[in-house]
C-alpha cells in the first residue's frame, strides 16, 4: 500500500530549528498526537502508524535533535533537551494540550516531557519504553550504551556505497524478517546522508551517546511514576533482535513498581521492539490506543 502523505515542517527551538513531519487529519478540529521516535530512528518510523490512523487525527512526529533533518541542531543533547524540544514544538504550532506518544527512547522523552510540561501534554502512549531501571554500577558509560542499543551503535560509524546497500543491511536484520514495507524503506532511507560511495547515518554519535547514558538518570527513570496524566505502556513480546525475551515481561514490570501510578500495561504478542511500531499488527494496536486516548471513535 502507498504510505500516507505528510508535510515537512520546521519550528524554532533552542539553537536552531527542529524538523518535523505532519500527517494531517481529514477534518478540521480533529485531535492531535505528537509522536517521538527512538534513539537512532527518525520521524518516519511512525509512517505505518500514520497509515493506520487514516486521517482520523493529525499526527506530528519530529526528527529529534541530532537525527535526520534535525541532525544539524547543536547540543546540549539528552532526554531533558528532547523533552523541552517537544514542548517547544507544541507551542510553536499552537497545539494546546495534546496526546503524546513515544517509542523506545522516545517513550522516556515523552514521560519526562509530560512531567516537565504538564500544560502541553495530556494522555501518554508509551511504546516499548518509558519504564526504566537503575544502571548497572559496574559498567562504564560506553559499555552501558552498548548494553542499551548494541549493534545499532556500530551502524553509526559505517559507510555504505549506495542506498541499495543500506536497504540490504536492514533487510538482513532479524527484527525485519518478513516485515518489510514501503514505510520501513522510507524510514531507513531518511537516515542516510552524504554522497556515494560513502553514505552514512545522519545520527550524531555524540547525541546518541549522551542520550543513551541519560536514560538512566534519576529524573528520567522516575518520570513514569510522576506522570500528571493517564498513560498506557504497550510492550512488545520480543526483543530488539527478535529474540524471545523482550525489553519487558510481567516479572520486570512487577519489579518496576508501577502500582499506584497512572500507568496501565498492555502486552502486544507476536511483535518485536521494532515491529511493534513499524509492522502491521503493532501499528494497528498503536492507532487503536491513540484514537481511544484522543476520544476519537475507532472502527
Amino acid at each position: 500500500m502507498t504510505p500516507a502523505r505528510y508535510e515537512e515542517l520546521r519550528v524554532p527551538v533552542a539553537g536552531g530549528e527542529l524538523a518535523a513531519l505532519r500527517w494531517p487529519a481529514r477534518e478540521t478540529g480533529a485531535p492531535v498526537v505528537v509522536a517521538l521516535h527512538g534513539i537512532t530512528a527518525n520521524a518516519l518510523s511512525w509512517g505505518r502508524v500514520a497509515r493506520a490512523l487514516a486521517g482520523r487525527v493529525t499526527l506530528i512526529a519530529p526528527d529529534l535533535r541530532g537525527r535526520a533533518a534535525s541532525s544539524g541542531l547543536p547540543g546540549p543533547y539528552g532526554i531533558a533537551a528532547h523533552a523541552d524540544d517537544a514542548a517547544a514544538l507544541a507551542e510553536a504550532l499552537g497545539l494546546g494540550r495534546v496526546v503524546l506518544a513515544g517509542h523506545s527512547m522516545g517513550a522516556f522523552v515523552a514521560a519526562l516531557a509530560a512531567v516537565r510540561h504538564p500544560e502541553r501534554f495530556g494522555p501518554l502512549l508509551l511504546v516499548d519504553g518509558g519504564v526504566g531501571f537503575p544502571a548497572p554500577t559496574h559498567l562504564s558509560p560506553d559499555a552501558l550504551l552498548t548494553a542499551v542499543i548494541g549493534p545499532a551503535m556500530d551502524r553509526l560509524s559505517m559507510a555504505f556505497p549506495d542506498r541499495a546497500a543500506y536497504r540490504a543491511f536492514w533487510q538482513a536484520h532479524p527484527a525485519f524478517a518478513g516485515a518489510w514495507s514501503a514505510e520501513v524503506d522510507a524510514y531507513i532511507q531518511r537516515d542516510l546522508t552524504g554522497e556515494e560511495p560513502a553514505l552514512h547515518s545522519t545520527c550524531r554519535i555524540e547525541a546518541v551517546r549522551t542520550d543513551g547514558v541519560g536514560l538512566f538518570a534519576d529524573e528520567v527513570v522516575s518520570a513514569v511514576r510522576e506522570l500528571p496524566a493517564p498513560a498506557t505502556l504497550l510492550w512488545a513480546q520480543r526483543g530488539l533482535m527478535d529474540e524471545a525475551q523482550g525489553l519487558y515481561d510481567e516479572t520486570r514490570l512487577a519489579a518496576a513498581g508501577l502500582t499506584g501510578t497512572t500507568v496501565r500495561t498492555v502486552r502486544i504478542p507476536d511483535v518485536n521492539h521494532y515491529t511493534v511500531l513499524t509492522g502491521d499488527r503493532g501499528a494497528k494496536e498503536i492507532a487503536h490506543h491513540l484514537l481511544n486516548g484522543s476520544d476519537t471513535s475507532v472502527d
